[in-house]
């Protein structure tokens, strides 16, 4: 599949998980807001409702209050009226002078009609005495007696029940000077979410409650927390998408990076395979003079082709090593210092020869470590000619092998070259399997990418960690950090 086939699909699920989650979320928060209003309307008709249960409250006060002088007024109007004429006066209607049942209908139609309006004005006059009295006396009253919190709790808590709402609540009185009378519960001055109305609000002593719900929010969630997992489930599949665009771009790159090492594998073992073939052909060729010269060198073609051709080999066998290592490893207590020495006196030749100089400062008193001896030296062979490989074409190659303690039990060992160096941006990737930085694509440097690969995964294997510190242009540093032999600890 091509690349920019594979962007195309990419950016288009990308915008549909976007969009999606997009509109998953809008969602949700229209639901909050929705419930956040059904929530405040209901609470507004609930103190509604309450304002309304103290104003009439207070009403039967004043009337209860008043009722003596109301009933003895309405004595003194029935006794200043004079008595009926007929029959006993019945409840509601004593003091009232009905008509005379020897009238003629039309007056006694004329008479009840007087009667009736002037039991309309009397008991309008007493209505007109008690708002008076609760405009004149409201103020003089306690205020829990006017806005008793027992009251209040009970009436808040039934229109809310009725509502819909069953949430715990805490409220608090103020006057009309804003001055605080009284609160329940732990009620909090600075909260945000506060419902206010305004009591007795149609007389000079109004006072003002403010309810205050704690666990309002929760309530908001729970109503909407069903969007939740979908919303989650979204992510999840988002992630998993990104996920696995990165995973098909990193195996794309590892299809044509082993494309590469696979055509750049058939040129390196073609080369000598050709210069052998040649070579035996020339030997075999009875019209060629086969002189001891001639012999000699073509002996020393095969034999330098042949040592080419195992080191190509060996390079592709570590494949399988970096595969699967721990199944083919031997693991025994070796003395680092004497490995490093070893390898050190066989490649100190190779780089004199190059006109360099290798140079060694093992100074790690205890270099005991418990690795597989042969890969082992492989693993510093590998950095050794990865720094003579990579050398300053305006310097002499200079190597440097050092050792040393730890604190924890541990070795350092450090491969120090004067060489070109790398990159930045290549440091990170350096370790990767088939990756060669661009600055070793030169024309005399052949391989495969995979050496370093090979020394991390041995390195890993072993129980410890490489790194590396380099500068472009002025060389660089492997730095191995092992763990020594149990029995040296």
């Amino acid at each position: 599949m091509k690349k920019s086939l594979i962007w195309i699909l990419t950016i288009v699920m990308a915008t549909m998980f976007g969009a999606l989650l997009y509109f998953q979320i809008m969602y949700l928060g229209n639901m909050a807001r929705m419930r956040d209003e059904q929530f405040t309307e209901a609470v507004m008709r609930s103190l509604n409702s309450t304002s309304e249960f103290l104003a009439k409250e207070e009403t039967l006060h004043f009337l209860e209050q008043d009722a003596n002088i109301i009933e003895s007024s309405f004595y003194d109007y029935y006794n200043n009226s004079g008595s009926m004429t007929t029959g006993s006066v019945p409840p509601g209607e004593a003091g009232l002078k009905f008509p005379d049942a020897t009238q003629s209908i039309g007056a006694r139609y004329g008479s009840l009609q007087e009667v009736i309006r002037s039991q309309y004005l009397y008991q309008k006059g007493l209505l007109t005495e008690v708002i008076l009295s609760i405009l004149r006396d409201s103020g003089s009253r306690p205020v829990m007696e006017r806005a008793d919190s027992v009251d209040i709790r009970n009436c808040l808590r039934t229109e809310l029940a009725n509502n819909g709402i069953r949430e715990p609540f805490v409220f608090a009185v103020y006057n009309n000077r804003n001055d605080l009378l009284y609160t329940s519960g732990d009620y909090r001055t600075d909260s945000k979410d506060i419902y206010s109305i305004q009591l007795f609000n149609n007389t000079d002593y109004a006072y003002r409650l403010d309810v205050e719900f704690p666990t309002k929010n929760t309530y908001i969630f729970s109503s909407v927390r069903f969007i939740i997992p979908w919303l989650a489930f979204t992510a999840m599949l988002l992630v998993i998408f990104i996920y696995t665009i990165v995973m098909i771009f990193r195996q794309k790159k590892l299809s044509e990076m082993k494309s590469d090492f696979v055509n750049n594998m058939t040129h390196e073992l073609k080369t000598p395979i050709s210069t052998i073939s040649l070579a035996g052909q020339m030997l075999s060729d009875p019209t060629i003079s086969k002189s001891p010269a001639t012999i000699a060198h073509l002996s020393e073609v095969i034999t330098e082709e042949s040592k080419r051709l195992r080191f190509q080999v060996e390079k592709v066998l570590h494949l399988s090593v970096i595969d699967d290592a721990s199944s083919t490893l031997n693991f025994t207590d070796v003395d680092a210092n004497d490995i490093i020495s070893s390898v050190v006196n066989t490649f100190k030749l190779k780089v004199e020869k190059q006109g360099g100089r290798l140079t060694t400062n093992l100074a790690a008193t205890d270099a005991n470590v418990t690795v597989d001896e042969m890969q082992f030296t492989n693993v510093i062979f590998n950095l050794l000619d990865n720094a003579l490989k990579y050398m300053r074409e305006d310097a002499d190659p200079e190597l440097e092998i050092d050792t040393k303690d730890l604190p924890g039990n541990r070795l350092e060992i450090r491969v120090k070259d004067n060489g070109i160096g790398i990159r930045k941006e290549d440091v990170k990737r350096i370790f990767e399997k088939f990756y060669r930085v661009s600055t070793g694509n030169r024309h005399d440097v052949k391989g495969f990418g995979l050496g370093l690969a090979y020394v991390k995964k041995m390195i890993s294997v072993f129980g410890g960690t490489i790194s590396v510190e380099s500068e472009f242009g002025k060389g660089s540093t492997f730095v191995i950090d092992l763990p020594l032999a149990r029995s040296a600890r």
